[in-house]
């Protein structure tokens, strides 16, 4: 029986040092927001309650130097991701993000916008791999989509509303959201 509890002991010593070594944390922390990605789902605001933007002069910088004004996006489909290199749930849903971007960046206008130096979001995008645009907002974000908390996404429809709101990892390539997309294109 003490070989047992012994066994046991180590066995948890040894997780509760994988979980606080800050080596080993970040790659657990996004295996399991990774997994919460696909029982997370997107969905869809009821009509009736979804928040409409006021256009406000927010104005975004790209790490491509491309200057967006937020009014420019009027009258598109928008998709903003908010998220930061450093959070584990936003790393864990970079790549549906990413091969949600290739099959979309020509239709909806997507906005991934950041707080983090553009020297460490290159580093970050070159290791992973992806292509997509990143942004940092120049002046305030609209009231609308103010966040606390990362990652935080939001879709906009064609009549400026916000018509998902999600915060935490999400599979944004599936199938829903790519039928969500799809119907908020044609509407």
């Amino acid at each position: 029986m003490k070989a047992k509890l012994t066994k046991r002991n180590i066995i948890f010593l040894l997780i509760i040092a994988i979980l606080i070594i800050p080596q080993t944390r970040q790659p657990l922390q996004i295996l399991l927001h990774k997994g919460l990605s696909y029982i997370n789902q997107s969905s869809l605001i009821d009509k009736a309650e979804r928040v409409p933007i006021n256009y406000p002069n927010w104005k975004l910088k790209s790490d491509n130097n491309r200057v967006l004004t937020f009014s420019d996006t009027k009258g598109k489909v928008v998709f903003i991701n908010f998220w930061a290199t450093w959070c584990p749930p936003c790393i864990a849903e970079m790549p549906s993000l990413q091969l949600l971007y290739n099959d979309y960046n020509d239709k909806v206008e997507f906005l991934f916008v950041t707080n983090d130096d553009f020297n460490v979001v290159a580093q970050f995008k070159n290791k992973k791999n992806f292509n997509f645009e990143v942004f940092k907002s120049l002046n305030e974000i609209p009231k609308e989509l103010y966040t606390r908390s990362i990652p935080r996404t939001f879709i906009i429809n064609k009549q400026g509303e916000i018509v998902i709101d999600e915060s935490g990892a999400i599979d944004w390539n599936s199938e829903t959201v790519r039928n969500q997309l799809n119907d908020l294109l044609i509407e």
